[in-house]
């Protein structure tokens, strides 16, 4: 049995957001074959499953690791099998840290989005992410337990986000990683979490060797799953540090059913 880590957005999915006819063939094929697909992605669970969902992907043998790696939700059974929450009191200093900084954050209930403001940042975001909408000035006031993750977004200037990152990393030694999606988004998750340590402990759920585990990507998120997979691909359209950290680069972006090719070649 072999265990494909996906990214979506850059990586599996084109640039209107959809898998190709192309791309679900092979997927087709790879889950009939008797393999796992894992879905791995910075969103949220429901975003996640809208994607599959959209795909036509019913068929047994998808997970989804979300929130960068802080859940993992098997289909099959409907259930989280894994999770690694943020607790509250770090939601409350990375608001307060953000304000100072003047950069929009945000967090999630496990079914929505709970945002600050009704801000521009907000609903660039919900362009791609179609999940509900809490308002609330206080982030922690609004959840009704600890989230997955953060969320710091900067439509128009990196600068910005990149000082608000260093202005924190003092203080998030040993509490959180700080890692860029895009240069629009820097995702703050627990430490202990990630998309590599998601991938080894998928492959010790199922017992199989991280050398039939095969890993692709396109932004520094993904960079810790490439580097945990025995096979870590990075996309042609991928940032030139995820494919210094991969073992093979496609031949073929996102749009021309890069990752589908490139896992026929290997397989």
């Amino acid at each position: 049995m072999k265990l494909l880590f996906t990214d979506l957005d850059g990586t599996l999915l084109n640039s209107d957001s959809r898998v190709s006819p192309g791309t679900k063939a092979f997927l087709d094929e790879f889950l009939a074959a008797g393999n796992k697909l894992i879905f791995s992605s910075g969103r949220p669970r429901d975003s996640m499953l809208e994607v599959k969902n959209d795909a036509g992907l019913t068929q047994p043998g998808i997970l989804l690791i979300c929130s960068n790696g802080t859940q993992v939700y098997d289909c099959d059974s409907a259930c989280t099998i894994m999770e690694k929450r943020l607790p509250l009191p770090y939601v409350s200093y990375l608001q307060e840290q953000a304000e100072k900084f003047g950069i929009h954050i945000q967090t999630y209930l496990d079914d929505a989005i709970v945002s600050p403001a009704d801000d521009e940042e907000i609903n660039f975001y919900r362009r791609k992410i179609h999940l509900p909408l809490v308002i609330s000035p206080d982030l922690t006031a609004a959840l009704t337990r600890e989230p997955y993750k953060m969320l710091a977004i900067s439509l128009h200037d990196f600068e910005k986000l990149e000082a608000f990152r260093k202005g924190i990393s003092g203080w998030a030694q040993g509490k959180i990683q700080t890692i860029y999606s895009s240069s629009i988004y820097l995702e703050l998750f627990r430490h202990d979490a990630g998309k590599g340590s998601a991938v080894r402990f998928v492959c010790d759920y199922f017992g199989v060797p991280l050398s039939d585990a095969y890993a692709a990507g396109d932004a520094d998120n993904d960079i810790s799953m490439l580097e945990a997979a025995g096979t870590g691909i990075a996309m042609l359209n991928a940032s030139e540090k995820v494919k210094r950290a991969a073992d093979v680069i496609t031949e073929l972006d996102h749009d021309k059913d890069g990752l589908a090719e490139c896992m026929r070649k290997l397989l």
